[in-house]
């Protein structure tokens, strides 16, 4: 069995962080190490608020540091990151990513690079965008930005199809292997777009936009951990891309006919190992 340490926010209800992307990733066939940045109640677009707080950043490495004296470490295959509580949280990362590296040279390392966006209700602590950007995301093997996160990496404005090829062809310059890109808001309004870009090229693929009184949140976790997955499996990247895409899909729509704001990830579990959705990707450049 493959290891995946994932290192994310976690909430004792619903969906988001390591609480979206360790049961997907578990009900694909892999054993999981979660280790929480944040504990949080419930996610923080709630009216009522959360409770909670963020962990110091020394338990990150001394949680690793403690899989590596069982003589574990060398046992995990990939790393996953996710939303970080402080920038001395970030510093903890990339230590982390070097020390997992150094116990398995193959050791993929996925990065989802989770920036404050206050359009969308996400703020972060002060120097975590800035860390992610500078000295998080060109260490990854892969990164899984949405547009907003993109942008800032590559320092470009993504208004279009041609930016974002731009973009993601320009990030590929910058350190990571495979970019894919979780939401190109800025293609359509009726349509859901994602990206993926290697060295043979970019892909698009796109669905149907559902549409929800409240949108859900730990989408972009849940797609992290598929497309991880996926890869894990020794699937091509395009293979995962579309599971990601199409799994991620049946899930909110397992959700949206439910009436429910949390992702209904249990009740779709099998459409996580197995979709029903057929949303092939195609070539753009």
């Amino acid at each position: 069995m493959k290891g995946i340490i994932s290192i994310q926010s976690h909430v004792v209800f619903g969906h988001a962080g390591n609480s979206s992307a360790v049961f997907p990733l578990q009900r694909m066939g892999f054993e999981v190490w979660p280790i929480h940045t944040v504990q949080f109640s419930n996610h923080t677009q709630y009216a009522q608020g959360w409770t909670g707080k963020a962990f110091p950043a020394s338990e990150i490495t001394d949680l690793v540091a403690g899989i590596d004296a069982i003589g574990e470490l060398g046992n995990c295959d990939a790393l996953l990151s996710g939303y970080l509580g402080s920038a001395e949280q970030g510093i903890a990362l990339t230590e982390v990513v070097s020390r997992v590296k150094k116990a398995n040279p193959n050791a993929l390392y996925v990065c989802d690079p989770v920036m404050g966006d206050p359009e969308k209700g996400c703020i972060l602590a002060e120097g975590v965008s800035e860390y992610i950007v500078d000295s998080v995301m060109p260490i990854a093997d892969v990164i899984v930005p949405n547009q907003f996160e993109l942008s800032r990496f590559v320092k470009m404005p993504i208004n279009n199809l041609e930016d974002a090829i731009k973009a993601c062809q320009k990030a590929l310059t910058l350190g990571p292997k495979i970019v894919l890109v979780k939401h190109l808001h800025s293609l359509s309004e009726e349509k859901f777009s994602m990206m993926l870009a290697d060295q043979s090229g970019c892909y698009l693929v796109t669905r149907p936009h559902l549409e929800f009184a409240k949108a859900p949140v730990g989408v972009g976790d849940l797609i992290s951990a598929l497309f991880t997955a996926g890869l894990m499996k020794g699937w091509s990247p395009i293979a995962a891309f579309e599971h990601a895409n199409n799994a991620s899909y049946d899930v909110l729509a397992a959700t949206q006919k439910s009436g429910e704001w949390e992702l209904q990830t249990i009740l779709a579990q099998q459409q996580i190992a197995h979709p029903n959705s057929t949303f092939g990707a195609r070539k753009v450049d």
